[in-house]
């Protein structure tokens, strides 16, 4: 919604108001508007729009997620690296489904960016194995799979990992 220095603005200017309520002995407003510039810090670092569209891909609506990132228009001036990371493995996951050269880029430009999560690095390693596979691309692939085992450390892609690697031994 707010551009992320827009944000900090916000953020600052309502932190001042908090220390005047203070000093004018409002504790109570002071503390409260101190709570209302945590949300504004909150929503820097972690972009409401992508939040959303997260949500919308938790319940694998690609289609609703499709449309809360088309509502970022300019994402190098409205995000920070890792949210720009984010908005590029959220596109890689809606074009795996449609366009697996548009997605293979998307997945490396994430990667590249940076992405928070070992789960999530792991799942876009694995994804790009996955493309690499159908290109035909076997060493790739077999590296990719490999990175993201050892970045799976929860053991929640395993049967995905077990079931590329059957695959790989068939090409």
């Amino acid at each position: 919604m707010f551009n992320k220095n827009f944000k900090l603005i916000i953020a600052g200017l309502i932190i001042a108001y908090a220390v005047y309520q203070f000093v004018d002995g409002n504790i109570g407003n002071g503390i409260a508007l101190i709570l209302l510039s945590l949300i504004f810090i909150f929503l820097y670092f972690r972009n409401e729009i992508i939040l959303l569209a997260f949500l919308r891909m938790r319940k694998q609506d690609l289609a609703g997620t499709q449309k809360w990132l088309e509502k970022i228009k300019n994402p190098k001036a409205a995000l920070t690296t890792k949210q720009q990371g984010y908005y590029n493995y959220l596109h890689g996951i809606i074009f795996s489904q449609k366009n697996l050269t548009t997605a293979e880029k998307y997945f490396k430009k994430a990667l590249k960016l940076g992405l928070t999560m070992d789960y999530d690095i792991a799942m876009a390693k694995l994804s790009l194995a996955g493309i690499s596979m159908q290109k035909r691309r076997k060493r790739e692939a077999t590296k990719l799979l490999q990175e993201a085992k050892k970045l799976d450390k929860n053991n929640m892609l395993t049967d995905q990992i077990k079931m590329m690697q059957q695959q790989m031994k068939k090409i």
